[in-house]
């Protein structure tokens, strides 16, 4: 029956929500149950880590990440000086040129061989190649994995700036070692570095100006320029 207009009718439940929440609210759909999930969206797999990871950096916080950066160049600063301040002797520069193992067994070899790739833009060479030398000499396995997951990341990945140069075969081989890394995940990669640096890298050095300076002897000074 019709309310007198003392008493209104009573609002029928959806009628008293809408006056409670307001016109906007009530034109909302409903909220979802806890049965009605909403369907995730599949992550998108990054490329450059294939089969271990979705994300470079998604196993790791940025915390532990400078603590081992932080480990990683309080190890390499000592042999960076050490080559600065300890010239070769003309001995050791003529013993470069033997062979390409001499050179990469000298620091100062090496140093001076860095140096040299930086001016050809292919330094990440080096640097990939001690990144596993320095791998190598891990037995801490929670070093290795967060190691292994930065050489990885910094030299491996193609969304790298310096990302080195390896075939598919070295490549997949990786991608399968990095479900369980080892401190010799990345040897046949540092091999083929290594033979790259010796085929392309070291006849070029070996005929650079920056070699041949320093199988010269400085020049007497003559007494007009004392």
């Amino acid at each position: 029956s019709l309310g007198s207009p003392f008493h209104p009718p009573m609002p029928t439940p959806n009628e008293a929500e809408k006056q409670h929440t307001g016109p906007e609210e009530a034109d909302r759909p409903p909220s979802m149950s806890n049965h009605d999930v909403a369907p995730r969206a599949a992550p998108s797999r990054n490329p450059c880590c294939l089969c271990w990871c979705c994300c470079c950096s998604c196993s790791w916080n940025q915390e532990r990440r400078r603590a081992w950066q932080a480990s990683r160049e309080s190890k390499l600063q000592p042999l960076s000086t050490c080559e600065a301040c300890a010239p070769p002797s003309p001995e050791e520069v003529q013993s470069w040129a033997q062979s390409f193992d001499k050179l990469m067994h000298s620091p100062a070899g090496r140093s001076v061989f860095r140096a040299f790739l930086r001016t050809e833009y292919s330094e990440e060479n080096m640097l990939f190649w001690l990144a596993c030398e320095e791998l190598k000499t891990e037995a801490n396995q929670h070093v290795v994995d967060e190691k292994a997951r930065l050489i990885y990341e910094d030299y491996v990945s193609i969304l790298s700036p310096k990302e080195v140069s390896l075939d598919s075969r070295v490549r997949e081989g990786i991608n399968r070692k990095m479900q369980e890394p080892s401190a010799h995940t990345f040897d046949d990669a540092q091999l083929q570095i290594y033979t790259l640096m010796h085929r392309d890298s070291y006849p070029r050095f070996l005929s650079s100006p920056t070699y041949r300076a320093l199988l010269l002897p400085e020049p007497p000074q003559s007494p007009s320029e004392a």
